[in-house]
């Protein structure tokens, strides 16, 4: 059974998304949400949410883990820096229906979403989102704070940049990588050089 209490930061799509993978898990117990954006007394489903992210640190007592389940990338970084000063431990998310390989290295806080597919040797790091669909091949590597979004491909040995965005469908040949910052338009396919 569930014993670790998680706080996730972000009601939107991304945070509804991230809730209903924890909400399939049993690793995690759902505690309630911030969102920047926050109204008084505003619920999200059965779960309170607290507040802004500007009182993150008044909940210190009450969960164990915080998810930051924020879609763009600069500002995941920000709140990732934000909750490790607070003290926090950041929650590290997989849906029930990804595959994900035993030999891949998962960092800290970062979501891996249904039918998501990453291989053998991958090393994703900390804050990346692989979203719903989106396959990372053998070997590959995503920096820090990289998104692959829905049904994006990585081929074996590519490499995505910090931060980076591969947008809807978009592929990254096999060896290929993909600077740091860079958005890849939907359909985009990187080609090895």
């Amino acid at each position: 059974m569930a014993s670790k209490r998680l706080l996730i930061i972000g009601t939107g799509g991304h945070g509804r998304s991230v809730a209903e993978a924890v909400l399939l898990r049993n690793d995690y117990v759902l505690t309630g949400f911030l969102d920047d954006a926050a109204e008084a007394a505003q619920r999200l489903w059965d779960w309170p949410v607290w507040g802004t992210t500007a009182v993150l640190g008044t909940y210190r007592n009450q969960v164990d883990a915080v998810f930051v389940a924020i879609g763009n990338n600069a500002l995941r970084e920000t709140l990732h820096q934000r909750v490790q000063a607070e003290g926090l431990a950041l929650a590290t998310v997989i849906h029930p229906a990804a595959a994900v390989s035993h030999r891949a290295a998962i960092g800290q806080g970062s979501a891996v979403m249904a039918g998501a597919v990453v291989g053998t040797g991958v090393e994703l790091g900390e804050g990346v989102i692989v979203n719903c669909g989106a396959v990372v091949d053998h070997d590959c590597t995503v920096e820090p704070f990289g998104h692959l979004g829905v049904n994006a491909a990585m081929a074996g040995g590519s490499i995505l940049g910090r931060r980076a965005w591969m947008q809807v469908g978009a592929a990254i040949a096999q060896g290929a990588k993909v600077a740091a910052d860079r958005v890849l338009l939907p359909g985009e396919v990187v080609a090895r050089a």
